[in-house]
């Protein structure tokens, strides 16, 4: 999509472009990243088990402070919206945690591998936990992007929607790949 842009010269205004990249691209993604989890799971199934045995003791133990937290609240209050299970309380914990790391790395890498050492720390998350959260986070932002993207009228909309989607998809490779030991 970009190469036109680069050809033309610099007094040209306009320029014809292929947007039908960037729309696959916003269409398929999803999908292959699905398809790339899968593969890490033939790939290393030891380790894909291993995480997520570690994923439901953490979480068993999240669901069960959840739960008492809700035997302690005072019986017959009212609230205009219901709230959340246990389970989805321990999930948004757990989404929660992503967040505040994904948006601390892009500041600073060093603070946010504290955040994440930290976090463990309390036994509540294990740092896999924590680290897929955030890649989650990194990669739902730049999927959005794309998806904006795929669907702009305008060409140089579309251009610019998908490099803000270039730097979520680097966070999140970036994020994927730390060695927190």
């Amino acid at each position: 999509m970009y190469q036109p842009v680069a050809d033309a010269p610099p007094q040209q205004e306009a320029v014809v472009v292929d947007p039908l990249p960037v729309v696959c691209l916003s269409r398929t993604a999803a999908p292959l990243l699905e398809a790339a989890r899968a593969e890490d799971e033939d790939r290393w199934p030891a380790v894909v088990a291993r995480e997520r045995e570690q994923a439901q003791r953490t979480r068993a133990a999240r669901v069960a402070l959840a739960q008492a937290q809700e035997i302690v609240e005072e019986p017959g209050a009212s609230w205009p919206v219901p709230l959340p299970t246990a389970e989805q309380g321990a999930a948004i914990d757990l989404a929660g945690a992503g967040d505040q790391v994904v948006e601390l790395w892009r500041a600073n890498p060093v603070q946010a591998a504290a955040l994440v050492h930290e976090l463990v720390a309390g036994g509540e998350f294990t740092a896999a936990e924590v680290l897929d959260a955030a890649v989650d986070a990194a990669i739902g932002a730049g999927l959005l992007a794309l998806t904006d993207a795929g669907t702009a009228s305008d060409p140089s909309m579309m251009a610019e929607q998908c490099l803000e989607a270039a730097p979520c998809l680097v966070l999140a490779v970036a994020l994927a790949s730390a060695d927190l030991d």
